[in-house]
């Protein structure tokens, strides 16, 4: 029997093979597509599904590619040629909630926004806070180790994940991690499996740390600079000042331009880049007048309001960004973090190489810590060869100034061919051996993250 017989046999109207939803599960919102289509797209429902899956796929060697809400934008959750794409989307369940422990026990397709609507009524909140929290999926947040716009002050997923519950390759089911605050019995395979990006097995639950609802005031400081240097001179200065902003998002001139063209906003200034920043809790209001003293002082043209309403218009402007891009062309978004010291030397970069390659890559960045959008637009399915010189040197340059390719999109498809450049070859060699461990067969996430050819 074929994989895909089998699979039938086994789980009937749950294994699609609808042309539609094959085409669909190559490409995520990269832009990015896995060459032909994957055999089927498996529905799974529940662990036993899960596992069903794996075990026909060990039997019969076949590949597969996890798949969630397919938000993704490093082509780590595409499935190509001779493929099964698992998707964990339909496993939407909580399970538990305990805000004593502060704690909840999900599975991953449920949806960050979700999560976070049905924990409000707890008094509690994920902290996680990617800019596609509307669509992407908490299952997809642990497999790419993903950020957001909160993770200056309240950290990332790998910081609020307590354990997992992961199907390895032949289908059998491990609990990873702990329930309570402490725990350090053996190595630590919870944060390992974070970011893996499909590589060492299916997560099929999660053990997640809460926190409660922060009260207080919510006060936004908006601050409009001359040319982006100055708003990154000013993002590091409030940074290094003591302050604990929640929120502190910076866009360059022609990223602020394509969403005001696209939101029917005013236009403006030629050149001018824009810092939005939020201070929460008890101590709001004197972080809030500090910052904005520090804003200021660079350059800044700067406003503070305390009314909540305003500051999630203010935030809906940088929430625009991706479609914005979208807009204007196919998009490369890329995801380079560096020292939060570096951010303006980071905008040197970006200026010198927009200059050499004669090209436009509107930025945004997570200024609170360092980590950088860089937008290449261009026409076509696939970036052509000069857009791809000019993200190579816009890596090396991250990696130069002590930074990193990725902070939280992942490596996927798109930058396993740079992976050797920062870990160096032992460490590269060593990661591969370790997914080895895990998936003998080498058929979980093929040609993805550890690339033959990297």
């Amino acid at each position: 029997m074929t994989a895909l017989s089998e699979l039938t046999s086994a789980l009937g109207a749950l294994v699609d093979t609808d042309p539609d939803s094959l085409e669909a599960a190559r490409a995520d919102q990269s832009g990015h597509a896995a060459p032909g289509r994957p055999i089927a797209v498996v529905h799974a429902e529940t662990v036993e599904h899960v596992q069903t899956v794996m075990r026909i796929a060990t039997a019969t060697r076949t590949p597969v590619v996890v798949r969630g809400a397919g938000t993704g934008l490093a082509g780590a959750a595409n499935g190509g040629e001779g493929e099964i794409v698992l998707s964990t989307r339909r496993m939407t369940a909580i399970h538990e909630v305990r805000a004593d422990d502060l704690l909840a026990v999900v599975e991953p397709g449920i949806l960050n926004a979700d999560l976070n609507d049905a924990l409000a009524a707890h008094g509690l909140w994920w902290a996680p806070d990617p800019a596609s929290r509307a669509i992407s999926t908490v299952g997809g947040n642990i497999a790419t180790g993903a950020g957001g716009l909160l993770c200056a002050k309240y950290g990332v997923v790998r910081d609020a994940v307590l354990g997992v519950d992961l199907v390895l390759a032949d289908g059998r089911l491990l609990h990873l991690g702990h329930r309570s605050v402490k725990g350090v019995t053996g190595l630590d395979l919870t944060s390992l499996v974070i970011g893996s990006e499909g590589t060492l097995g299916v997560v099929v639950g999660a053990t997640l740390k809460l926190r409660r609802l922060v009260e207080g005031t919510t006060c936004t400081i908006t601050a409009t600079f001359p040319d982006v240097r100055s708003a990154a001179a000013a993002s590091a200065a409030a940074t290094a000042s003591g302050t604990q902003p929640a929120i502190m998002e910076l866009m360059d001139a022609a990223s602020l331009a394509a969403v005001a063209a696209m939101l029917e906003l005013p236009a403006p200034a030629p050149g001018s880049a824009q810092l939005t920043i939020q201070t929460d809790g008890p101590a709001a209001v004197p972080e809030a007048a500090v910052i904005a003293e520090i804003l200021t002082a660079h350059g800044g043209e700067t406003l503070v309001s305390s009314d909540r309403e305003e500051g999630e218009r203010l935030l809906a402007i940088r929430r625009a960004m991706h479609p914005a891009m979208s807009a204007l062309g196919t998009t490369l978004i890329e995801d380079v973090s560096v020292p939060r010291s570096a951010m303006p030397a980071m905008f040197d970069e970006i200026a010198r190489i927009e200059k050499s390659f004669d090209m436009t890559i509107p930025t945004v960045a997570h200024a609170g810590d360092g980590n950088l959008h860089p937008n290449f637009i261009f026409e076509g399915a696939e970036p052509p060869a000069h857009v791809w010189a000019a993200a190579d040197e816009l890596f090396r340059a991250a990696i130069a100034l002590g930074g990193t390719l990725t902070g939280e999109h992942g490596i996927g498809t798109l930058k396993s061919r740079w992976l050797a450049d920062e870990l160096g070859e032992d460490q590269w060699e060593l990661q591969r051996q370790v997914t080895r461990v895990f998936d003998p067969l080498g058929i979980l996430n093929p040609g993805k993250v550890f690339a033959a050819d990297a």
